[in-house]
């Protein structure tokens, strides 16, 4: 097709825009020193941000027109120089118009990025890396694959273990760039896998030098800065709203803790060459995992704790000490702390072992520990681990039911409801392994607060209460005490059995007023009748008090200036203090003060007098006046001689300049 106009017209302009270029390109090689690298023309203009010109501006100048063919670019330092401040504000300028003006080049603010700078509480954190632990990454991570263990020779497999223990210590990063070094990844999780089926299934592997190797690899991997709690502080943790922050490198340190717990439970472990390596040190960096929020986690670390702790006698004494320094600081200082269950699941097995008698460190340990762990907020979270390790103290020991119990009912809650069951749970647990003879010095004080939980007006607590009596060993401590504790708990049954809101609660206490009359039914029938006595007293009580201050508004009726009297002004008015006169001879001053303070005396008290007889004028039956219960009337407080004398010799402003200028 022949070409038309408006395509030679096309072809001429590219034609002309690549001349420019070439042009462009050799005056900057000319003007480039020799030495440096040429640098390559960019091709593609960044995008800048356009802006509409401000309002009452001329007119941006048109575009300049394609200079003809084989002409070199125009130069603007060739023309008149133009002062920057003279062109406006949406002008393009050129980088010549910059070079050939002098002074400084002005400062152009950059792209405000407006996420820096938004304010915290607008802006959205990441959860990934919040919950994300801290790792030194390792700065060689093209580690290659090794050959495998089963194909190398018995002599080449300890130095083939070696490589792959260091090959596994290399770290990488899993929370801000998870997608990066994929490759190097995979073959770090195949090598901890092959270690870890190695160590577990192949006899005779474990030789002195791979201790050090095999330590070094799980501290490198595990022990780590661990991410701040994502639970605010004191907050319960809830399985079934809350979801546990998990651990981004979990695919590795999964294997990690797999291979040292084999490595632990392996046959060819011998503790005496471990210690070397496995020591105080070693233990508390450890213990300090146990506050990671990933539960699996946590369970690893629960498991290879307690294989160090049967595993390595000398160290059993220091790990119970920094237990205790854990559960002090949670205590008394922190109350957050992820790991108490776990902690407490630990020592649950090691006191079931403890040899008897206790010594006074165990018993120091439930008592200054274990006991005041039942005051934290978060107590539903290791409860039940709590629970077991008090048990099986009793239960080496019944001698330390006493301090027990008292500690639980000092510590127990006043209003916090699901805290009283938890209580009441592990007080039946108590109670199940309590000796007859610890019981009877007990019994009073524990049943006046199970009297009280009775009487709860939360259902909860009470229905836990009442289902002690579906337990037949209370039952029978009880029956075995009853004269003491009849008297205890009748009362809050009978009170109850008519006046709780709740139907259950009426079910359960008649199904206890039925087994007490079965048990003792004359007891029974005289702790009810001596309650309904002492009913009866308190009403009388009552009604003896009401009494009395009715004689007394009585008596306060006949006194003949009652009417008088029962006014506060009045009775306030009339509350003067007489002062003695002086014995010696008075002087001129002093005759003069005095009469001065009676005059005043005289004129409050003729006020006063004034309304009374103003009050005694209104008719009976009068209705009263509007006018005057709009406003509020100003109350009448006692009248001092030196405040009346200081008010009659007050002179205001204008009184002291009118005087003056008379004068």
């Amino acid at each position: 097709m022949p070409k038309t106009k408006k395509d030679k017209e096309k072809s001429q302009n590219k034609q002309q825009q690549k001349q420019q270029q070439q042009s462009q390109q050799q005056t900057q090689s000319q003007q480039q020193p020799q030495g440096q690298p040429q640098t390559q023309p960019q091709t593609q203009p960044q995008p800048q941000l356009q802006q509409p010109p401000p309002a009452n501006l001329p007119p941006p100048p048109p575009p300049a027109t394609n200079p003809p063919s084989g002409s070199p670019p125009p130069d603007p330092t060739n023309g008149p120089k133009k002062d920057l401040a003279d062109l406006p504000p949406h002008a393009a300028v050129h980088p010549a118009h910059l070079k050939a003006n002098a002074g400084p080049m002005p400062s152009y603010p950059a792209v405000v990025n407006r996420l820096q700078f938004t304010s915290p509480q607008f802006r959205k954190e990441s959860n990934k890396s919040r919950g994300s632990s801290r790792f030194h990454i390792s700065k060689k991570r093209d580690i290659q694959k090794l050959p495998l263990l089963k194909d190398a020779s018995m002599n080449q497999r300890e130095d083939l273990l070696i490589q792959k223990l260091r090959q596994c210590s290399v770290i990488f990063d899993f929370s801000l760039d998870a997608l990066s070094d994929l490759k190097y990844k995979e073959v770090k999780r195949a090598a901890l896998n092959e270690l870890v089926d190695y160590v577990a299934h192949t006899r005779g592997v474990i030789t002195e030098a791979i201790y050090p190797e095999a330590v070094h690899m799980f501290a490198v991997n595990a022990y780590r800065t661990l991410p701040p709690s994502m639970n605010p502080s004191g907050a319960e943790y809830d399985p079934e709203e809350d979801e546990p922050t998990l651990e981004p490198s979990w695919p590795h340190l999964q294997l990690v803790y797999e291979f040292f717990l084999r490595f632990l439970e392996s046959q060819d472990f011998q503790p005496s060459v471990a210690k070397k390596h496995i020591d105080q040190k070693f233990v508390v960096s450890l213990l300090e995992l146990f506050d990671s929020e990933d539960p699996r986690e946590r369970d690893f670390l629960k498991t290879t704790l307690h294989r160090i702790y049967g595993k390595f006698l000398g160290l059993r004494a220091h790990i119970r000490k920094q237990i205790s320094n854990i559960f002090y600081r949670f205590i008394y200082e922190t109350e957050k702390h992820n790991g108490v269950a776990e902690l407490l699941e630990i020592l649950g097995s090691i006191i079931n072992g403890f040899a008897l008698p206790l010594k006074d460190e165990h018993k120091a340990f439930l008592l200054r520990v274990l006991i005041p762990l039942h005051k934290v907020k978060s107590l539903s979270c290791h409860h039940p681990q709590l629970a077991y390790c008090v048990v099986q103290f009793l239960e080496k020991d019944p001698s330390l039911t006493e301090p027990v119990v008292l500690g639980l009912l000092k510590y127990w809650p006043k209003v916090h409801s699901p805290k009283e069951v938890m209580f009441l749970n592990e007080l039946e647990e108590i109670l199940d392994v309590m000796e007859p003879v610890e019981f009877v010095k007990v019994m009073t004080g524990l049943f006046r607060q199970i009297a009280r939980c009775i009487s709860s007006p939360h259902f909860q607590v009470a229905e836990r209460a009442l289902y002690y009596w579906s337990n037949d060993y209370i039952m029978s401590l009880i029956s075995d005490n009853s004269q003491s504790l009849f008297p205890i708990i009748l009362p809050s049954l009978y009170r109850h059995s008519k006046q709780h809101w709740n139907k259950t609660i009426h079910g359960l206490i008649y199904n206890a007023l039925k087994i007490f009359t079965d048990m003792n039914p004359k007891l029974f029938d005289e702790c009810l009748t001596k309650y309904k006595l002492e009913l009866a007293s308190q009403e009388q009580q009552i009604q003896e008090r009401v009494d009395a201050w009715n004689r007394i508004e009585k008596l306060a009726l006949k006194n003949p200036q009652f009417e008088k009297l029962a006014r506060p002004e009045a009775v306030t008015a009339k509350i003067i203090i007489p002062r003695p006169e002086p014995m010696e001879e008075e002087t001129e001053e002093a005759s003069d003060g005095r009469q001065q303070k009676q005059a005043a005396n005289a004129a409050v008290e003729k006020v006063v007098e004034e309304e009374e007889e103003g009050e005694d004028d209104e008719e009976p039956g009068t209705p009263p006046d509007k006018s005057k219960l709009s406003m509020r009337r100003k109350s009448y407080l006692p009248q001092d001689f030196e405040t009346a004398m200081a008010l009659t010799h007050y002179h205001t402003v204008d009184n002291v300049l009118s005087t003056s200028k008379e004068a």
